[in-house]
C-alpha cells in the first residue's frame, strides 16, 4: 500500500499518465475559441440638461457634498432613520432572497470549474468462483464424460478466489476553451447577482427613507391641523361669547364649530397613513409591525446638499447598470461556449489496479494492471443544432446589450426627472411661502374687521380655510422635495461603485483540495 502512496516510485506506466496531467493541464492555458468581451458603448450625453451652466442653476457643488459611502442616509442627520437603516440590509427577507442567489452564483462557479480537472476514483473487489468437470452417473453414482463416454470414480471442483484494488482516472480536456467559457459566464453572473444583490438594498432602504418621511410628514400635518384646531377652538369660543352677549346670531357659532370639528377629523385620519407607513418600515426592516412603534417626530425643513455629477458616472455609480453590464459578458462568454462544440472533443482515461490471491501479497509486480488510453470525437452531422446554438447565443447577447443601453437610458431619465423636480419644486416652494404669508395676512384683516363688526364671520372661515389649505400645500411641497431628494441619492447610486462588486480572482480561488500539480498553471482564471 506504501507504493501506491509513494509517487516517486510508481511504475512508469504512472509515471506516464503523471507527465500527460501536467500537459493536459498547461495546455489549458491555451486556445479560447469565441469572440473576446469588449463592453459595447452606451447612449449617454455628456452632462445632465438640468445641470448645464447656460441654464444658471446647480443643485450643488461636488467639491462640498459628497454622498456617504454605504450610509447615504445619514446625510439627513436624524438618529432614528439611521437606526432603522442599518436593520435592512440584515433583515429584509427581501434582501436575504438576493443574497442567496448571489451564494447560489458562487457556488455554481466550482461546479463548473470541476469539469476542468480529472474524474479519480478507486474501487475495490471480490469474487469467489467455483467450476465442476463431468457429470455423476445416475446408477454408479461415478461422474461420466457423456461427450466421450469416460467414466470417473469421484467428481472434481476447482475454486479460486480474486481480490482486487486500484485507481481509475478520466479527463476531458479543454482544448478549445468551452468550460473556461462557462465559467467565464458564471463568474459574470456572478458579479451581476452581487450588483443586483446590491441594488435590492439600495432600493428597500430608499423605500424605507421615503416610507419614514411620508410618516414625518403626517406627523407635521397633524400638528399643523393640531395647531389650527387650537386656533379654531378659540375662535369658537369668541363667537360662542358673542352669542351669549347677544351680539351675533347663531349662524356664525355653528359656523366656527362646524370648521372646529372638521379640521379635528383631518388631524385624527392623518393616524390611518401614518400607522401604514410605520408597519411598512416594519416590514422593510425584518419585523413584525406589532414589534416596531416610532415617536411622532418633525419633517425636517431643509434639503440636503447632494453633489451634481456626469452622466458618465453612472455607469460605474448604478448596481442595476453594473448587473446589466455583467450580464452582457456573461452571454457573450456563452458564445465561445456554443462554438467550441464545433471542434472534437480529447479525454484521457488511466487505470491502476493490482488483481489476484491471496490478500496478503496482492500488492506485487506479478498483479499489477495497468493501462492508459486517449480517446477523441467530433460530430460529423448534428442536424444544425451547434449552429443554431451559436445563432441563439449571439442573439442572446444582442438582447443584452439592447438592455444594458435601455437601462442606462432609464437612469438618464430618472437622475433628470429628480433634478428637475428639485429645481421646479424649489421654486414653488418660495412662491407657496408667498401665497402663505398673504393669506396668514388675510385671516388677520378678516378677523379684525369681524370684530369691528364691518365683516360676517363667513369673510374669516373663509380666509383660515384658504390659509390652512396654503400651509398644507407648503408642507406637502417640503414632503415631495425631501422624497426626490431621497430617490435622486437612489438614481446617483447611492455612494456604491462598480469596484464594490468582488473580483474575478477573488470567486476563482484555488481549491485547497486539489493536488499541487494540478494547481500549477492557473492562467486560464485569470
Amino acid at each position: 500500500m506504501q507504493t501506491y502512496l509513494n509517487l516517486p516510485s510508481f511504475p512508469r506506466g504512472f509515471r506516464t499518465l503523471r507527465s500527460i496531467l501536467l500537459l493536459g493541464t498547461l495546455g489549458l492555458s491555451g486556445c479560447m475559441v469565441g469572440p473576446d468581451y469588449k463592453r459595447p458603448s452606451a447612449i449617454i450625453s455628456p452632462q445632465f440638461k438640468e445641470l448645464k451652466p447656460a441654464e444658471g442653476w446647480n443643485y450643488a457643488n461636488p467639491a462640498l457634498a459628497e454622498i456617504p459611502k454605504g450610509h447615504w442616509w445619514t446625510i439627513f442627520n436624524d438618529p432614528v432613520l439611521n437606526q432603522l437603516e442599518e436593520q435592512v440590509a440584515i433583515n429584509n427577507q427581501n434582501v436575504k432572497q438576493y443574497e442567496a442567489r448571489y451564494r447560489n452564483a458562487k457556488a455554481a462557479i466550482n461546479a463548473i470549474r470541476a469539469q476542468l480537472y480529472p474524474t479519480l476514483s478507486t474501487s475495490a473487489s471480490f469474487n469467489r468462483n467455483s467450476t465442476g468437470r463431468g457429470s455423476r452417473s445416475a446408477s454408479s453414482g461415478s461422474l461420466v464424460n457423456y461427450a466421450t463416454g469416460e467414466t470417473y470414480g469421484s467428481p472434481s471442483n476447482s475454486t479460486s478466489t480474486t481480490y482486487g484494488f486500484g485507481p481509475t482516472a478520466s479527463w476531458d480536456l479543454d482544448l478549445w476553451g468551452k468550460i473556461r467559457r462557462q465559467i467565464e459566464a458564471q463568474v459574470a453572473e456572478s458579479q451581476a447577482s452581487a450588483a443586483d444583490l446590491a441594488n435590492a438594498e439600495l432600493s428597500y432602504q430608499v423605500q424605507l427613507a421615503t416610507a419614514y418621511f411620508n410618516m414625518r410628514y403626517q406627523d407635521s400635518l397633524k400638528t399643523l391641523l393640531d395647531r389650527n384646531v387650537k386656533f379654531y377652538q378659540d375662535s369658537y369660543q369668541i363667537t360662542q361669547n358673542q352669542l351669549n352677549a347677544g351680539t351675533i346670531d347663531p349662524t356664525s357659532v355653528l359656523q366656527a364649530r362646524t370648521q372646529l370639528e372638521q379640521t379635528r377629523s383631518q388631524a385624527i385620519q392623518t393616524g390611518i397613513t401614518r400607522a401604514q407607513y410605520e408597519h411598512a418600515i416594519a416590514v422593510l426592516t425584518g419585523q413584525a409591525p406589532a414589534n416596531v412603534s416610532i415617536k411622532p417626530g418633525a419633517l425636517p425643513d431643509k434639503i440636503p446638499a447632494i453633489p451634481a455629477v456626469l452622466p458618465a458616472t453612472l455607469l460605474e455609480r448604478r448596481p442595476d447598470i453594473a448587473a446589466a453590464e455583467r450580464r452582457m459578458a456573461e452571454y457573450n462568454a456563452q458564445i465561445g461556449a456554443a462554438i467550441a462544440a464545433f471542434y472534437p472533443s480529447v479525454t484521457l482515461t488511466a487505470s491502476y489496479s493490482y488483481s489476484g490471491d491471496p490478500i496478503g501479497s496482492l500488492v506485487q509486480v506479478a498483479n499489477r494492471i495497468w493501462a492508459l488510453g486517449a480517446s477523441a470525437s467530433e460530430t460529423l452531422f448534428s442536424g444544425g443544432s451547434r449552429t443554431a446554438a451559436v445563432h441563439e447565443a449571439d442573439s442572446t447577447y444582442d438582447s443584452y446589450v439592447a438592455t444594458y443601453r435601455q437601462t442606462v437610458l432609464t437612469a438618464l431619465q430618472n437622475t433628470e426627472d429628480q433634478l428637475s423636480n428639485l429645481r421646479i419644486l424649489a421654486d414653488q416652494a418660495k412662491q407657496q411661502t408667498i401665497a402663505l404669508d398673504a393669506a396668514n395676512n388675510a385671516v388677520t384683516i378678516a378677523t379684525n374687521q369681524y370684530m369691528a363688526g364691518t365683516e360676517i364671520y363667513t369673510t374669516v372661515i373663509t380666509s383660515e380655510v384658504t390659509a390652512l389649505s396654503n400651509a398644507e400645500n407648503l408642507l406637502a411641497i417640503q414632503q415631495s422635495r425631501i422624497v426626490d431628494a431621497i430617490t435622486l441619492i437612489g438614481d446617483l447610486g447611492g455612494g456604491w461603485n462598480a469596484s464594490d462588486l468582488p473580483s474575478k480572482n477573488s470567486l476563482q480561488r484555488d481549491n485547497p483540495l486539489l493536488p499541487s500539480f494540478i494547481q500549477k498553471d492557473r492562467n486560464y482564471m485569470k
